[in-house]
């Protein structure tokens, strides 16, 4: 039984936070590869802009999910890795993509009965 009190609820508050559809893939890259550079991560996902990312970077900086770190040097490098408040949704981002997977098969199995 859900012992949450709907009018207290924060689920609203995380959405806010990985909301988007590039940021739980900005996460999952970052969760499973550890550091990686802007450009590794453009290359990770390629259907993203570089706009887009940068928004999203930025955002989650804002929020302490991620870590950047700039090197002084030319070009300049600069490095993306999760905190250890953003490992924290290790779990959540897990659930939700097991949760998918199901919903995603449930859907299948729906259509293939009609």
């Amino acid at each position: 039984m859900l012992n949450i009190e709907p009018e207290l609820c924060r689920v609203e508050d995380a959405l806010n936070i990985i909301v988007g559809k590039w940021k739980p893939i900005i996460l999952l890259h970052l969760l499973k590869n550890g550091t990686m550079r802007f450009s590794e991560l453009k290359n990770s996902i390629p259907e993203i802009t570089q706009k887009m990312l940068t928004k999203h970077l930025r955002e989650l900086e804002e929020e302490d999910i991620i870590n950047r770190v700039v090197y002084p040097q030319v070009p300049p490098k600069v490095e993306y890795s999760m905190t250890e408040y953003g490992e924290g949704l290790e779990p959540i981002l897990t659930a939700m993509h097991e949760w998918g997977s199901r919903h995603a098969l449930y859907k299948r199995q729906k259509l293939n009965a009609k």
